[in-house]
């Protein structure tokens, strides 16, 4: 009767520690899926007005940033020379938008390009229509 009962708690306990690890694989794969570089480049581009993937360094990143800064916007940056996981976010963009350079500079969503793109947007006034804002002419 005892090796029954044990066999019996052994068996419960071999499907609970089962059910255990089944959840923690689901949940730890649903974690990674949502921390993925392409998950969080999409929730980058879709959940800020104005995001600019860039590097700290980058001359041409500096430029288009300091665009945003003339006209008193304050974009989302990714500095991808300072997280693990900046090539991966520049492999993601090679697949999104063509170019792993940057910066990359999206308004709303929508993808404006890089530096030069962007001072041409603001030279032919896309950029502010993209942002609604109004220009002071002097």
């Amino acid at each position: 009767m005892a090796t029954v009962m044990r066999l019996g708690r052994d068996r419960v306990f071999s499907s609970s520690l089962l059910l255990i690890l089944l959840l923690v694989f689901l949940l730890t794969s649903q974690t990674l899926a949502f921390s993925s570089p392409s998950a969080f480049v999409q929730n980058v581009i879709y959940s800020n007005r104005i995001a600019i993937f860039s590097k700290s360094y980058c001359p041409y990143s500096i430029r288009a940033k300091r665009v945003f800064s003339e006209l008193h916007e304050k974009p989302f940056v990714v500095e991808l020379d300072l997280r693990d996981d900046g090539a991966e976010i520049q492999n993601v963009l090679l697949d999104l938008v063509g170019k792993r350079t940057v910066p990359q500079v999206f308004i709303n969503g929508k993808h404006i390009g890089g530096s030069d793109d962007t001072g041409a947007a603001l030279h032919n006034g896309e950029l502010q229509k993209l942002l609604d804002v109004k220009i002071m002419k002097y």
